[in-house]
């Protein structure tokens, strides 16, 4: 399905190199962009409107944006928590058209015109460079806003879902999963019933009937923590359900993206030789723990990161293939949240942290 761009350009053609100085020179030199010139909590993030515009270095193109996603990873670059130069643009999700290429990206298919979603830093702008290898086409039949939603939440969810777990687990057995009322790990719990898992998911009270239509074997609900974007773990003996479940087996894979909260429940809730996939921080970092306590169920540990497990264009775009073929036949659901213009920038961040979302979080560009 994405496997390559339908172009009928040719590198070296005369008619290309002129097509390719009228794009550059209908760009703007400046554009409006959310910017982070010091590190703090969500004001952090400044709107700018005089920002420079980037150029295409050889091999990329720029792409107009419609929408940028909001992601949890943002938040962490905003705060500093993985620290990035000053100053930058927010952002690592987007999508939109291809307004300006170069001819090493033409000679790679893409032309002026093409929808895509991409992920590279600094998308909470109306332009972005981006490398050829890095765009993923849009389908006909996919809006844009699912598009870009699929980026980081959906191909993080495919990646923990398909590989993370390094196959220590198998269809008919258990997975538990955190927090799947929130973006990316609806994703994961759709996802891991399609690869033949039975899934335990933990869910909020107020996100409830969010979780009700993933499709999960079981779910547990908690209380609420209010103003985080987290649920209250203490509220309810999570281990003790999922035993009782699984029947005292416990779960071969555990995808815990909360973090502090949950690191004890998802090693207690593990079965023999099960994985403990932790690939985030919502409540705060996990901290270091020595190794012995993986020894009573000779358990593994991974922290897994997007980036590795789309190391070239070939496995980014398998991933995404699966991804836009299941939407594209009705198997998953993508639940959009809110879309805010990119002028409340820091509301975005906000809304996030609060734990008010129960879908994908997005600026309309």
């Amino acid at each position: 399905m994405l496997s390559s761009f339908v172009s009928s350009a040719k590198l070296g053609n005369p008619a290309i190199s002129r097509g390719f100085a009228r794009m550059m020179s209908s760009v703007p030199t400046t554009m409006k962009a959310a910017v982070i010139r010091e590190v703090g909590d969500a004001d952090a993030l400044k709107v700018e409107t005089d920002f420079p515009t980037p150029t295409a270095k050889p091999g990329q193109v720029i792409v107009k944006n419609e929408f940028a996603g909001i992601n949890f990873i943002d938040t962490y670059h905003r705060k500093g928590l993985y620290p990035r130069e000053l100053p930058f643009v927010g952002g690592q999700e987007g999508g939109g058209t291809v307004v300006s290429t170069t001819p090493e990206a033409e000679a790679e298919g893409v032309k002026v015109g093409d929808r895509v979603a991409y992920s590279v830093l600094g998308t909470y702008a109306e332009y972005a460079a981006v490398p050829a290898a890095k765009l993923l086409p849009v389908p006909d039949g996919v809006s844009m806003d699912v598009a870009v939603s699929c980026v980081v939440q959906g191909l993080t969810a495919h990646y923990l879902t398909s590989s993370a777990h390094a196959d220590l687990i198998k269809p008919g057995e258990w997975c538990l999963i955190h927090g799947v009322g929130g973006g990316t790990c609806q994703w994961a719990a759709q996802m891991a019933k399609q690869r033949g898992f039975k899934v335990i998911g933990t869910v909020s009270k107020g996100k409830a009937s969010v979780a009700e239509g993933l499709g999960c074997d079981e779910l547990i609900v908690l209380d609420e923590v209010p103003g985080q974007s987290f649920e209250d773990y203490e509220s309810v003996d999570v281990v003790a359900k999922v035993m009782e479940v699984t029947e005292g087996k416990g779960c071969k894979a555990v995808i815990d993206g909360i973090g502090l909260s949950t690191m004890d429940i998802s090693i207690s809730s593990l079965a023999h030789r099960g994985i403990f996939v932790s690939f985030g921080n919502a409540s705060g970092a996990v901290p270091p723990f020595p190794v012995l306590r993986l020894i009573a169920k000779s358990a593994y540990v991974t922290r897994p990161k997007l980036l590795d497990y789309t190391t070239n264009r070939a496995e980014l775009v398998e991933r995404a293939d699966e991804i836009f073929g299941w939407l594209l036949d009705g198997k998953l659901k993508v639940s959009v949240d809110t879309s805010f213009p990119l002028d409340d920038a820091a509301e975005g961040h906000k809304y996030l942290e609060a734990g008010k979302s129960k879908g994908k979080l997005l600026y309309k560009i």
